[in-house]
């Protein structure tokens, strides 16, 4: 099973920019799709961006779909392109309960090293736990 990341973000740039980041740090060994902003290029979230993310990260039996997300509408527009995956796909696809930045970087990272999608959904909720201060 290859574990896939979707990154939803209010914004399109940010979407990316996670993307980036969390590319980097994982090695390159992971796919990250952006779902950020809406359709007119506005801030926001939109289901059919998320679904159509989700579409592509499922497209391989086997593959998984980890989604990241940042706050408000985008929980509720994740839950809702998950209802539009069919329940075979529902399977093989979850929200992290993750912060965004670091839960991204984290489930790459263990993503790339061959985690299962519970594994990097596991990996990537200790990010809420990552020190601010030192």
């Amino acid at each position: 099973m290859t574990v896939h990341l979707v990154i939803v973000s209010h914004s399109a740039q940010i979407a990316e920019g996670v993307c980036e980041l969390a590319g980097q740090m994982g090695g390159g060994g992971v796919r990250l799709i952006a779902a950020g902003g809406t359709e007119e290029g506005e801030l926001g979230t939109s289901a059919p961006r998320i679904h159509a993310a989700l579409e592509d990260a499922l497209q391989v039996p086997d593959d998984a779909a980890l989604i990241l997300l940042d706050l408000g509408s985008a929980a509720m527009n994740a839950a809702l392109a998950l209802e539009l995956l069919s329940p075979e796909q529902r399977t093989r696809a979850q929200i992290a309960q993750a912060p965004l930045v670091e839960g991204a970087v984290l489930a790459a990272v263990s993503a790339a090293g061959g985690a299962d999608l519970a594994a990097a959904a596991a990996e990537a909720a200790t990010g809420r736990d990552m020190p601010k201060v030192l």
